[in-house]
């Protein structure tokens, strides 16, 4: 029992994971990056004066019930991390699903809208992609990719929930209000090991960078590292 559950719990994580990650980046490498020696502050739209521009991203239209359409780069989890994006969060074809691993709440905003994308993801079993949620620090980027680009989300906060607190994956999490920013909502269960409570983690979107600009410098040196 004891060496089923070393197996199921850390081995199994590490091999699924891996498995996760390289269909992440087969499906990142069927969309082209065209390469660039511009700063990484150029990328976005900007203005003048060195800011980036408030120029609304395009929205990713759901592509259906446990299909892929974007990717999620986390620096913070390590230079290979890169896993698969996939509508709903079914547990057999999306979260337990060793090609996929992380879901779309098809309740929430959906990628560029303004609102609350939320996500789900295991922190222990099935490739455990949101292993390490809690080791974000405040300013962390974490990048969403798909064919158009890179959404980028800067780190604010977390928090823990009941599994009864549905209300993080309100347009504004735990608010009755009209969203007037697009906001990451990360979500997995806490402790490790159990689903009493629910990790939650918040990011605000910093900007997009359109293909066509190349990859962002932080994750194109992962790029690298991949070979």
């Amino acid at each position: 029992m004891l060496l089923f559950l070393g197996w199921h719990v850390w081995f199994n994580d590490i091999v699924q994971g891996a498995a996760q990650d390289k269909a992440a980046a087969l499906l990142s490498n069927t969309w082209t990056a065209v390469p660039t020696s511009a700063a990484e502050f150029d990328r976005a739209t900007g203005t003048s004066d060195g800011a980036i521009a408030d120029v609304p991203p395009p929205v990713v239209e759901s592509p259906g019930n446990a299909n892929s359409f974007a990717t999620v780069l986390v620096p913070r989890f390590g230079p290979r991390f890169e896993r698969t994006v996939a509508e709903g969060v079914d547990e057999e074809k999306v979260l337990n699903n060793r090609l996929t691993g992380v879901g779309h709440y098809s309740n929430t905003a959906l990628l560029g809208q303004v609102g609350n994308f939320a996500v789900a993801g295991h922190r222990t079993t099935y490739g455990a992609p949101f292993g390490d949620v809690d080791k974000l620090r405040i300013g962390d980027r974490i990048y969403v990719e798909t064919q158009d680009g890179w959404y980028i989300y800067r780190f604010r906060n977390l928090e823990y929930v009941y599994p009864s607190g549905v209300s993080v994956l309100n347009p504004v999490p735990q608010l009755q209000i009209d969203a007037k920013d697009r906001i990451l909502t990360m979500t997995s269960c806490h402790p490790k090991l159990s689903a009493a409570e629910r990790f939650i983690a918040y990011a605000i979107y910093e900007s997009f960078v359109p293909r066509s600009n190349g990859t962002p410098m932080e994750i194109a040196r992962k790029s690298l590292v991949n070979g």
